[in-house]
């Protein structure tokens, strides 16, 4: 127990030391470049420090639970020898993680308004409903099959730069067939894919799975899977719109 708190507190030190250049920036803007004083001061500092609190708790989590278990999971796949099961892992890891992401339900909510604001769908709440929900399988989907793809990799070592190039070279062609209205949302779902939830799972499952296999470097082969997650979300969106 002693040795939590003191990982804990050690965390909190972390998180506080990433949160100051934030803090100072702002805090230079407001008070020099815009002479104000800080509305709602008390509010802001319990909020600050809630922030604080939850991404040192975050950061530990992954630590303690996450990293650990995607690791042990990919060794337990990789020990059993079922490349189906594991290629089923894959997949399943990155959809599931995909449609829980909290940053993706939020802009496929405001992806989902705009559109009906542009008469793009009805504005009435069914068809933003499905539109944003669309929108996050879609999404998930792209994610799954990018784990699915970066495992096989993983395994046969071919290189990720290959992969990436590729990958980008299909946006490139996408982004000038695709409705206008769908690009811009199409490349911000890549972003948003990779954030909290997904990332800690895809990249314990690339190292785990890189450090088990003889011959493979989990420093040149366990990472990019990252990479791969947030590319094939830009090229299903695009063809997502398109299609529908």
């Amino acid at each position: 127990m002693t040795a939590v708190l003191w990982q804990f507190l050690l965390s909190l030190r972390r998180s506080f030391q990433d949160l100051l250049p934030i803090i100072l920036v702002i805090g230079f803007f407001q008070f020099v470049v815009l002479r104000q004083p800080v509305p709602h001061l008390g509010q802001i500092l319990a909020g600050g420090c809630m922030v604080l609190v939850g991404l040192s708790l975050f950061v530990q989590g992954l630590q303690m639970a996450l990293f650990p278990l995607g690791e042990e999971m990919a060794y337990g796949f990789v020990k059993k020898g079922s490349l189906w099961l594991l290629l089923l892992f894959a997949f399943t890891l990155g959809f599931g993680t995909t449609v829980a992401e909290p940053a993706l339900i939020a802009i496929a909510e405001e992806a989902a308004k705009s559109a009906a604001e542009a008469d793009v769908i009805e504005n009435a709440e069914p068809a933003r409903s499905a539109y944003a929900t669309g929108l996050r399988l879609v999404v998930a989907l792209a994610v799954g099959v990018a784990l699915l793809v970066g495992v096989i990799r993983i395994l046969k070592g071919w290189p990720v730069q290959y992969l990436i190039i590729g990958g980008y070279l299909g946006v490139v062609v996408m982004t000038a067939f695709a409705p206008p209205e769908i690009v811009g949302i199409a490349y911000d779902s890549g972003g948003v894919t990779t954030s909290t939830v997904t990332v800690p799972l895809v990249a314990a499952l690339g190292i785990g799975l890189a450090s088990s296999i003889r011959g493979r470097d989990p420093l040149i082969d366990g990472f990019g899977l990252i990479a791969f997650a947030s590319l094939t979300p830009m090229i299903f969106v695009m063809g997502y719109g398109m299609l529908f």
